[in-house]
């Protein structure tokens, strides 16, 4: 069958299915934490929008990698979405080797959100402040452990970055996501993680520092890490992707539903409410984007010379 043929059979059978028809959104992270909040805030408009169910599917692992292929894999027939953070998609196709896919196998449908970073802490830990950081790093080396949800993430990255500026040492500890750092919390396995800011008041931690521009507003008295003498920023991005090769007319569906999801007020409130920004870029401007965050993050995974192992 030719490209043309098999792309015109998904649409029609796409149109033919019937109304019940579910629509899969694969969630590369467990559940609980900042992807999976979003993806579920988001599920029930989104089917509205389409009409159809809107089921929601963790499939974790390997940083992400593991839900981001079997997505990759699907059939272009619009029954399956991907909703990703940056990580799977610009950041570990040019860290890990073997992956199954790469940015090509996935075409953008909206970017939904734009969240900052934070270090954090839980309260019981003597961690105060970036100073405190890397005292206790100096001192305990690979007897320090660091929490990320996988190899190449960037909560593991930017921690990677720290070491590297501040010349030390400590122990990368990868989860499945989130919210399994946070059960490693509360059991003591690990004391820092790098990630998304819903986590500080949901947890109760106590936030180190912002990788920001500037000092978040909603945590005023907390010192970015650039005060804290460390030229260190970034953030986590998310949005929802479809496999390459989806149809048109699926795809200008599946970005209608999702602006509509994303603008609505319940949507709103609730991403305001997890601190979680809003920041929605269409099909066109999403795909430019996430060809851009890819191609920074290869030039900087080549120049650090950051390999899966670390």
């Amino acid at each position: 069958m030719t490209r043309i043929a098999a792309a015109l059979a998904a649409v029609l059978t796409a149109i033919a299915a019937p109304a019940t028809a579910q629509v899969q959104m694969i969630v590369n992270f467990a559940a609980g934490g900042p992807t999976d909040i979003v993806a579920r805030m988001m599920q029930n408009e989104m089917a509205a929008a389409l009409g159809q169910p809107v089921v929601v599917r963790n499939v974790a692992g390997a940083g992400g990698t593991i839900g981001t292929a079997e997505a990759a894999r699907a059939r272009p027939d619009g029954q399956t979405i991907l909703f990703s953070p940056v990580g799977p998609v610009a950041i570990q196709p040019h860290f890990r080797r073997g992956l199954g896919y790469t940015l090509e196998n996935l075409a953008a449908i909206c970017q939904v959100a734009d969240s900052p970073v934070v270090m954090m802490t839980p309260k019981n830990s003597g961690l105060r402040t970036v100073a405190d950081v890397v005292a206790r790093g100096r001192a305990q080396g690979q007897g320090f452990p660091f929490a990320s949800t996988g190899a190449g993430s960037i909560p593991h990255i930017s921690n990677v970055a720290l070491m590297r500026l501040a010349n030390f040492e400590m122990n990368h500890i990868p989860y499945r996501g989130s919210g399994e750092v946070m059960l490693a919390f509360q059991q003591g396995q690990v004391q820092l993680f790098t990630d998304q800011t819903l986590l500080i008041r949901q947890y109760d931690l106590h936030p180190i520092a912002f990788l920001t521009e500037r000092r978040n507003p909603d945590f005023p008295d907390v010192p970015t890490m650039r005060e804290a003498g460390y030229d260190l920023v970034y953030t986590i991005w998310s949005g929802l992707y479809a496999p390459a090769g989806t149809p048109e007319p699926l795809m200008a569906r599946l970005e209608a539903a999702c602006q509509r999801a994303i603008n609505h007020p319940d949507v709103v409130a609730g991403m305001t409410r997890v601190a979680q920004p809003i920041l929605y870029r269409n099909r066109a401007d999403f795909a430019a984007f996430t060809r851009n965050e890819s191609e920074k993050f290869r030039a900087l995974i080549a120049a650090a010379g950051l390999r899966s192992a670390e």
